[in-house]
């Protein structure tokens, strides 16, 4: 496993620990950073233990996973979390970006510096031919940080019963 912290000219990208599970209840608990997000927030600490037990055993099994991300100059305040996971779309298993930030880190432009360094990581640790993205159809600041970074909607996947199809975005690896 390779828990190397990653880093980028403004955020330091490391593995979680379970250290972090106040931060993810904070963030992942939080109604205004679940706004797309269909499951809502988290309501108590245990579901956000369960997050990070999944996220950890991520790690484990993969080498990789979702990151902690603080800012070089705070690096001991986790602001959000994201970064490259196996993750199903319905029966397809994919190598998925995704993000979460508290709203404090919203317009820095932190998630598409979080997503350009996810997608390298993809390409280059990873050797992934392809990084995919799903996001939900009126989350539009998400869909701007996918296109910034080159990812292209390619198809819909409807992964939430009774709502409009999610919006798959996909980028390949340059040749």
């Amino acid at each position: 496993m390779n828990t190397r912290p990653v880093t980028t000219p403004r955020l330091i990208l490391r593995a979680p620990t379970i250290d972090d599970v106040a931060s993810v209840f904070a963030i992942y608990g939080d109604p205004e950073t679940n706004r797309y997000n269909p499951a809502g927030p988290l309501t108590d600490i245990q579901q956000a233990t369960n997050v990070m037990d999944r996220w950890l055993a991520h790690w484990a099994t993969h080498g990789f996973g979702q990151w902690a991300i603080a800012t070089r100059e705070a690096p001991a305040c986790v602001i959000g979390f994201g970064g490259i996971t196996l993750y199903k779309y319905n029966e397809v298993e994919r190598i998925n970006l995704g993000y979460r930030f508290a709203v404090s880190a919203w317009g820095k432009g932190f998630a598409t510096e979080l997503a350009r360094a996810a997608l390298q990581f993809g390409f280059v640790e990873l050797d992934q031919p392809q990084v995919y993205g799903v996001v939900r159809p009126a989350h539009a600041a998400s869909i701007k940080v996918l296109e910034k970074i080159g990812m292209q909607h390619i198809d819909e996947l409807d992964d939430v019963p009774g709502q409009a199809p999610s919006l798959v975005y996909r980028a390949t690896r340059p040749v």
